[in-house]
């Protein structure tokens, strides 16, 4: 194996690269339309084990957040739409330790996600019921 003397060696800036690779400050991709990144699916697979389904801006929201559930919390979650869905409520706001979900229980599906300084204001609207899970 050829050594590399890094002397002399030619490698790219963090710029050049950056700009190579088209990606955001967060150190994300920006991917094309339409394409999902990896944290999209395994929040998609993860919430289908528990009959969650998570829209697109839920999903937004997770990663921009950096929010991430436990299987425990999907457990709470998912019983806490379950638990809205027989009272009747179909747009309800789930509260999980620190984190507010809305969800649309007939569709099963997390509508959006907020964490504790996002809900410093508690005003919720366009909900039916709450449940605390």
């Amino acid at each position: 194996m050829a050594k590399v003397d890094v002397n002399t060696a030619s490698f790219p800036s963090i710029e050049e690269l950056t700009e190579r690779y088209n990606l955001k400050g967060s150190g994300a991709a920006k991917l094309p339309e339409g394409q999902k990144s990896f944290a999209d699916i395994l929040t998609e697979k993860q919430g289908e084990d528990f009959g969650l389904k998570f829209s697109k801006h839920a999903r937004e929201r997770l990663s921009d957040r950096n929010i991430s559930l436990s299987a425990s919390q999907l457990d709470r979650l998912s019983n806490g739409m379950e638990r809205a869905e027989k009272k009747g409520i179909n747009d309800s706001l789930v509260m999980i330790d620190n984190l507010a979900f809305i969800v649309n229980t007939e569709s099963s599906t997390v509508v959006t996600a907020m964490d504790a300084n996002d809900t410093k204001n508690q005003v919720f609207s366009n909900i039916d019921g709450a449940v605390i899970a």
